[in-house]
C-alpha cells in the first residue's frame, strides 16, 4: 500500500488489538483452556471461549467462576505471557495497512481490554510496536467494553472529537462500545467474531481484508 492522493475518511482511527491487528486468538483460547483445566478441572467449548474475547479477563472469570476468579486470572496471565512468543501470529496485510495510514498522516491508536504489558508484548511480537504510539489498555479506565469509557479515553488521547473517530474491531463488544460512545464502527471478519453477529450488533461497515479496510479508511 502506497501513499494515496486520498485523505483519511476519519480524523482518528482506534483499533481493537486481539483478532483485529494481531492474531492472538489461538493464544487466548489455549490460555483459557489451560487456566480452566488447571483450576476448575475442565475447559469450555471453544465457541463459548471465543465469545469472551474482547472482554476484560477479570470480568469474564468473575462472572463465570466468582469463587475461583483470582486464581484463574493469575494462572491464565502467567501461562499466556510465557506462550505468547510461540502462539501469536501476524495477520497478512496489517503492517502494510498501518504503514499506509502513517503515510497519509492518519491519527491512530489502540484501545484494548488487555493489560498494557500484554498489549505491548503482542504488538512487539507481531512487529507492529513502532507503528502505534497510543495504547489505551485496561488499566486506563474503570469501565470496560461494551461501556464507552475506553473509546472515549482513546479519542481523548488522540485529541480527536468522538464524532470524528472510528473504532475498528472483531467482536460484538467492540461494536457495542462504539455505538455507546457515539462513534462510527468497522467490524473486521478475520478475527474471533461471527460476521452475522457483528452485522446484527450494528456495525456501520463490515470488511473482509486489511486492503479493504485501508480503502475504506481512505474514503475510497
Amino acid at each position: 500500500m502506497h501513499p494515496a492522493a486520498h485523505s483519511p475518511a476519519w480524523s482518528g482511527v482506534l483499533f481493537d488489538l486481539d483478532g483485529t491487528l494481531v492474531d492472538t486468538i489461538a493464544l487466548i483460547v489455549a490460555s483459557f483452556d489451560h487456566a480452566l483445566t488447571s483450576v476448575v478441572g475442565a475447559g469450555r467449548p471453544e465457541p463459548e471461549v471465543r465469545a469472551w474475547i474482547g472482554r476484560r479477563l477479570g470480568e469474564v472469570f468473575a462472572s463465570e467462576y466468582p469463587e475461583q476468579a483470582q486464581e484463574l486470572e493469575a494462572t491464565y496471565v502467567e501461562w499466556n505471557r510465557a506462550q505468547a512468543p510461540l502462539l501469536i501470529r501476524r495477520y497478512d496485510g496489517v503492517e502494510d495497512l498501518l504503514r499506509g495510514l502513517l503515510d497519509v498522516h492518519q491519527r491512530m491508536g489502540v484501545v484494548t481490554s488487555k493489560r498494557r504489558g500484554a498489549a505491548i508484548q503482542a504488538l512487539q511480537i507481531a512487529g507492529l510496536d513502532g507503528l502505534i504510539d497510543i495504547v489505551a489498555a485496561s488499566e486506563d479506565t474503570t469501565a470496560h467494553k461494551p461501556e464507552p469509557a475506553p473509546l472515549q479515553h482513546g479519542a481523548a488521547r488522540l485529541s480527536v472529537p468522538i464524532e470524528q473517530c472510528v473504532y475498528v474491531g472483531d467482536a460484538v463488544v467492540d461494536i457495542e462500545a462504539a455505538r455507546a460512545a457515539g462513534m462510527a464502527s468497522i467490524a473486521v471478519t478475520w478475527g474471533a467474531g461471527d460476521p452475522e453477529a457483528l452485522a446484527v450488533a450494528g456495525a456501520d461497515h463490515l470488511v473482509e481484508s486489511p486492503a479493504a479496510l485501508y480503502a475504506l479508511l481512505l474514503g475510497r
